[in-house]
């Protein structure tokens, strides 16, 4: 696109920019991955300089790291709203794991694997990871202090089991990216094991 053609788009309200802005980053986050969000290719997207794009975030670390936080965070709300018909902390447990582990996410799963790495080099980004990583946490948490008051999970270190559950989570998700081990096995086999892990009764 030639800078001529940039400077002819159209003026739009600072707000309604800025959301075109972060749609643009997100949706380019999701079909190429966190690495393709960049100044020039989010203007680009959209028909604008990157100079402009600039001017709408506190530069490309900002930009990655709102594009994650974007995708995540609707990631976390949609889950939280399907387990919140399931009143059963066993089932919902379950359903967590089948639901995080279905194929259907590997998109996102991409995004988290590249934000662990970009993150070592990006505090922006790894701040908002660590928020993101944080509820998560806490929608397990969640689902086991649930568990324990009903009795139908009892272990000692409820906080400690949450990080392993999502530890399990995250690794059979970025193992799932290339293929490796059987897919139909993974949810049964992991919802065996945090059954075990929890003791439930």
């Amino acid at each position: 696109m030639s800078t001529a053609s940039r400077q002819r788009a159209p003026r739009k309200d600072p707000a309604e920019r800025a959301a075109e802005i972060a749609d643009a980053a997100r949706d380019l986050a999701l079909e190429q991955g966190l690495s393709a969000v960049t100044l020039r290719a989010v203007g680009a997207r959209i028909g604008v300089a990157s100079a402009l794009v600039a001017h709408y975030s506190a530069g490309m670390d900002d930009l990655v790291a709102r594009a994650f936080q974007q995708i995540v965070s609707a990631e976390l709300a949609d889950i939280s709203a399907l387990l919140a018909h399931t009143e059963d902390p066993a089932a919902r447990m379950d359903q967590l794991i089948a639901t995080t582990l279905d194929g259907t996410r590997e998109d996102v799963t991409l995004i988290w694997v590249e934000s662990w790495i970009l993150g070592r080099r990006s505090e922006p980004l790894a701040a908002v990871v660590r928020d993101a990583m944080d509820g998560w946490h806490g929608l397990v948490r969640g689902i086991i202090d649930d568990g324990l008051r009903t009795s139908a999970f009892a272990v000692d270190d409820a906080d400690a089991a949450a990080w392993q559950v999502l530890g399990m989570i995250d690794g059979l998700n970025a193992q799932g990216l290339v293929r490796w081990g059987e897919s139909a096995a993974r949810v049964p086999l992991l919802q065996s094991a945090v059954a075990g892990m929890l003791a439930r009764r």
